[in-house]
């Protein structure tokens, strides 16, 4: 079963064009605050964790994740890796961009998608059928929530330094 979610938005950057540049190019630095993820690490080959999620009837998931990171003349991109051997897994695609000057910095473009994969018990019949869509709906419903907080947790990143 594939449950997707996306999201786009703007936030203001208090810094120069250049340091916001440095701030959507290191996604240790623009993750940093981000509640829903866990074990997070972050190089120049990419982004690995786990997208922690609360799935009604199945209870709490940790989805994990890699994605590739490809540098933009003005921003950056993370393209999915496959993970293979895992029951249950995220996608995560996005772009961010430095969109413009602002008067108190930089303006900053975002936009995610999120894509579960969960592989899910043969209920077989009416029951099990009925479940899945319980699950689809919940997982659903979860990832929007998710990609809902996104943009508050990268806003709390920017008012620290990376490490």
């Amino acid at each position: 079963m594939v449950v997707e979610a996306a999201q786009a938005f703007t936030l203001p950057f208090p810094g120069t064009p250049e340091r916001a540049l440095e701030f959507v190019r290191d996604p240790a630095w623009a993750l940093s605050d981000v509640g829903f993820l866990r074990h997070l690490s972050a190089d120049q080959d990419g982004v690995r964790g786990e997208l922690v999620v609360a799935l009604p009837v199945l209870g709490e998931a940790d989805l994990p994740f890699h994605s590739r990171l490809r540098l933009l003349p003005d921003g950056a991109a993370l393209d999915p890796a496959p993970l293979s051997g895992e029951r249950a897994w995220v996608e995560v695609q996005g772009t961010a961009r430095v969109d413009g000057v602002t008067d108190v910095g930089a303006a900053l473009a975002f936009s995610f998608v999120f894509r579960a994969h969960l592989s899910l018990p043969d209920g077989g019949g009416w029951g099990g059928e009925a479940f899945s869509k319980m699950v689809r709906a919940a997982a659903g419903r979860t990832l929007e929530r998710v990609a809902r907080e996104l943009p508050a947790g990268i806003a709390q990143a920017m008012t620290r330094q990376p490490e």
